[in-house]
């Protein structure tokens, strides 16, 4: 068992607002929005995507939907799972390798309230911040039989379609349906159908409500209490958010993913991106980042931040690669003001007034814990924790899916 604990962490917006982690137990993960004055967290601070909205008016809204009865588009599959339950959630694989802020995914998560988790299966504690979510909200699939979630893959693109789910305990306020589509190019896209209320309206106490995209990454210390523990703290680096106000009937998101310096696998190329991204070439691990990415951990125990002013000439071709097995701990000067700077001064790293963070240790064998069956494809049951609502793992054998045969 893992228990997540609050630190006395707090993080500052421009603004001056602050946000302070919060306690969650035994596996349970917070999932909180942050206050109104950290609305725009590192929003479009680094160009990871742009973003374009079409409105009911606009005759291109119309062409991102995709018709879940055309059969062209590719077999769709209902989910028995999430078709009949509340706050759960199932991994599905991809076909093809979907890139997330210039990560390639091969899995991903979708959850009965409106949203894909798409962080890495062994780090379910990252699901508060790695979200697409055309309309993440307390919906529930089984208060009706009209109500499913589908999902399709034809190589190309994987669509997940929400349709006629309704508001938990609030049946009578109408039907929802919308879709987020991911495709093999990168791009992200939100249509919406059926929104019969607006999002103010739709806003409670009992989940989340946002839309957009998120992405974090962890760092892992020692723990100073016992010696087999480790801290582990996970950071939201970036989020885009998009204007709920517009979301409507027949209205639509692109996201078009930008170049990121991840995508470069040679010191050449990453060097020329140099002057635009911010690259930087860490010959060590042959990786090519700006330094913030879900691999940071790697970044700062290799100490690849530090590496200025080289040329790819400077490394000899018949050099003999490095080790990837530290010769020695990562020095403290690159992983504990991490950590430290964010309980004394209020988080640090490069963007130290917008990040968000979740703190959790454990005393058990992570190597353990984090290890994944590709056999094995838990759900994750979302339920809460006081006020705020957390998941868990549920057993494989519920995790069931009905193929739909469209045009029959």
């Amino acid at each position: 068992m893992y228990i997540l604990r609050a630190t006395s962490c707090v993080l500052s917006s421009a603004q001056g607002g602050e946000r302070k982690s919060r306690e969650v137990h035994a596996g349970d993960l917070t999932i909180d929005t942050l206050p109104d004055n950290m609305t725009h967290l590192v929003e479009d601070s680094r160009n990871y995507y742009t973003q374009r909205s079409f409105g009911p008016d606009d005759r291109r809204a119309g062409a991102f939907w995709v018709d879940m009865d055309d059969l062209q588009h590719g077999q769709v599959r209902m989910h028995g799972l999430l078709s009949n339950t509340h706050k759960q959630a199932a991994r599905v694989a991809l076909s093809f390798p979907f890139p997330f802020y210039g990560h390639y995914l091969k899995q991903i998560t979708i959850a009965t309230g409106g949203f894909i988790f798409m962080g890495d299966v062994t780090h379910r504690m990252l699901t508060a911040t790695q979200y697409v979510a055309p309309l993440m909200a307390n919906f529930d699939p089984s208060s009706a039989k009209e109500s499913t979630v589908q999902y399709l893959d034809n190589g190309e693109v994987f669509v997940v379609q929400w349709e006629r789910v309704r508001l938990h305990g609030r049946d009578s306020e109408g039907e929802f349906t919308f879709q987020a589509a991911l495709y093999r190019s990168g791009t992200i896209t939100f249509s919406y159908r059926d929104i019969p209320l607006s999002v103010e309206q739709i806003i409670s106490g009992q989940h989340p409500v946002k839309a957009g995209l998120s992405d974090a990454f962890m760092v892992v210390k020692p723990s100073s209490k016992t010696g087999d523990a480790r801290q582990r703290t996970i950071y939201e680096y970036h989020r885009v958010q998009i204007d709920t106000a517009k979301i409507t009937n027949n209205c639509a998101f692109e996201f078009t993913a930008l170049p990121s310096c991840l995508q470069h696998n040679s010191c050449v190329l990453c060097l020329s991106a140099n002057q635009t991204l911010g690259c930087k070439w860490c010959h060590v691990l042959q990786r090519c980042s700006d330094g913030m990415d879900r691999h940071r951990q790697e970044w700062l125990d290799y100490a690849c931040s530090e590496v200025d002013d080289i040329r790819c000439e400077d490394y000899s071709r018949g050099e003999t690669e490095a080790s990837l097995r530290p010769s020695s701990k990562p020095d403290r000067a690159t992983t504990g003001p991490i950590l430290h700077d964010c309980i004394s001064n209020g988080a640090v790293l490069f963007y130290p007034r917008n990040l968000s963070s979740i703190y959790f240790n454990t005393q058990i064998n992570f190597g353990a814990m984090l290890g994944t069956n590709q056999n094995y494809w838990p759900s994750l049951k979302f339920h809460k924790q006081g006020l705020q609502p957390g998941y868990t793992e549920m057993e494989g054998n519920h995790d069931r899916e009905i193929i739909v045969e469209n045009g029959s």
